[in-house]
């Protein structure tokens, strides 16, 4: 971003947020759909680098006990449940019930006992038990990897941060099909709602609880 705009935003939007006592790490939709070439939301040849940071975050939040929680899409077939969304994004139908590319990437895939979200909106929070479930774990904060950053990771953690959960956007791990959008909304995130950081950050928070 330009120093103009850095300068603009100063003394408005440049407070931070503390990293909290009891993380959560949250995946969001990366599934076969972003990360197969040919796709209609295929997230382009970043997304191997994505995949391969997150990979790297699941690893360190199991091994530190951290809940690892990951988000899927589906819905009925003819997306009759999926509302304004489903008929303003043709690509959506990719994840009718039984859609191969709905499925998780054998790297990225839950482990038994690992929640999965299945949502049908951009926010992992919106119509989902999420929000109760990390309160009821007595989760304070969230770090948030997956796709798009400009789609359902922003919705995710704008929505993490209107729950009262502290939201951690790990820069590294999120991905969009172009770098405008992508780092824009990293921009508005880190500006208003969230603190966004980078790989080394944070597999740094998660070695500290291990």
């Amino acid at each position: 971003m330009s120093d103009e705009l850095t300068q603009n935003y100063a003394g408005a939007f440049d407070g931070h947020l503390p990293f909290g006592r009891r993380p959560a790490l949250l995946v969001i939709d990366l599934v076969l759909a972003y990360t197969t070439p040919g796709s209609p939301l295929y997230a382009g040849p970043g997304i191997a680098d994505v995949m391969a940071c997150t990979e790297r975050l699941v690893g360190a939040a199991r091994a530190a006990g951290v809940p690892v929680i990951f988000t899927n899409v589906e819905y009925t077939p003819g997306g009759a449940d999926g509302g304004v969304f489903y008929r303003k994004v043709p690509a959506l139908r990719l994840f009718e019930r039984g859609a191969p590319l709905g499925a998780f990437p054998p790297t990225l895939a839950p482990r038994d006992g690992e929640v999965v979200i299945t949502k049908r909106y951009a926010s992992a929070f919106f119509a989902t038990p999420l929000a109760a479930l990390l309160t009821a774990q007595g989760i304070d904060t969230v770090l948030l990897a997956g796709v798009s950053t400009s789609g359902c990771v922003r919705a995710s953690a704008l929505d993490a941060c209107q729950h009262g959960f502290l939201p951690f956007v790990v820069r590294d791990a999120c991905g969009d099909r172009h770098p405008a959008p992508h780092e824009a909304n990293l921009f508005d995130l880190q500006a208003k709602y969230a603190e966004v950081i980078g790989e080394a950050q944070a597999l740094a928070h998660l070695a500290a609880l291990g």
